[in-house]
């Protein structure tokens, strides 16, 4: 009797761990942020934040609410930080409204690995994005001064820029650095501006193509293809050096952007996604629904 127990007892534990190992994974929890603004009904009936909620909440494995700069608490209630998995987040003139208070709950979670930070275009002077970009710039000066003591190593901080740069203007993040006599490292960290010397809204077209087409935001995005309008961005990017440059875009003026990034942040992931406007359908492009839906994915990526 004994045996016959120990055998269905081993059949029946072997039965839930197949059962378990066959469950459906719980769907991604996705928040999709945006300021709303008026002009976006020139290219989106609903707004663009709603276009893109729609067009992922089809996807299988996602899980997405749609919050505005004007719902209450600015759509970042603790509630709503708690449940998501991955903000995507569009912002344009109204940056400033967002309290510097949310932007840090969010890098908190970002850098805790529980919630991963997707910057959309003109969100990247978003009051979470520059916060993440200042963090990735501490991070890095720890790193290159990792063998200073710290009671030795003294670091003080300049804000970023938040104007349109001079094309020659020195580079940000950036670091001076003085050693003194009695084994202190003094440094200056200059943060990063998150802005660029040159833009156009023209709505001429842009050239996109992958540059790391093993990079799990590029799976299934063809490695060249063509965004018929899009406003313009031009280098240098003032934000620290990308893990990732996943794809850049040309213009026939010339110009080129780092288009696709992303950037480790503590224990989690950040990634900027450059093409947009708000009067321009770039968000009912395939393609680029497709780099999104990539992005949201590698959330769960090691």
């Amino acid at each position: 009797m004994r045996s016959i127990l120990l055998s269905l007892l081993v059949t029946v534990s072997g039965l839930a761990a197949r059962l378990a190992d066959s469950a459906e994974p719980a769907p991604i929890r996705v928040v999709v942020w945006d300021e709303r603004q008026p002009e976006q009904k020139q290219a989106y009936d609903a707004f663009l934040g709603n276009e893109i909620a729609a067009q992922l909440s089809g996807r299988p494995g996602i899980e997405v609410r749609s919050v505005a700069l004007d719902d209450a608490e600015q759509g970042l209630s603790p509630e709503i930080l708690d449940w998501a998995e991955v903000i995507v987040w569009w912002s344009h003139r109204r940056n400033q409204d967002v309290p510097v208070e949310k932007a840090r709950q969010i890098v908190e979670r970002v850098r805790a690995g529980r919630t991963m930070y997707i910057g959309l275009h003109s969100a990247h002077w978003a009051r979470p994005f520059t916060e993440l970009m200042d963090e990735r710039a501490r991070e890095g000066v720890r790193r290159q001064f990792a063998a200073v003591p710290a009671e030795k190593l003294v670091i003080t901080e300049v804000p970023g820029m938040r104007k349109v740069p001079a094309r020659d203007a020195r580079f940000t993040p950036a670091t001076d650095v003085e050693r003194k006599p009695d084994g202190t490292v003094a440094i200056t960290l200059h943060l990063p501006g998150c802005i660029f010397p040159a833009f156009r809204n023209d709505g001429k077209p842009s050239t996109v193509k992958v540059l790391d087409p093993k990079h799990p935001l590029a799976a299934g995005v063809p490695e060249v293809f063509t965004l018929p309008q899009t406003e313009m961005y031009d280098e240098p990017y003032h934000v620290p050096e990308p893990d990732a440059v996943v794809a850049e875009e040309t213009w026939e003026a010339g110009e080129r952007f780092r288009s696709v990034m992303a950037w480790r942040v503590g224990a989690g992931k950040v990634v900027y996604i450059r093409p947009g406007h708000e009067t321009f359908p770039v968000w009912k492009n395939d393609h680029m629904l497709r780099l999104l839906e990539n992005a949201i994915r590698w959330q769960r990526a090691p």
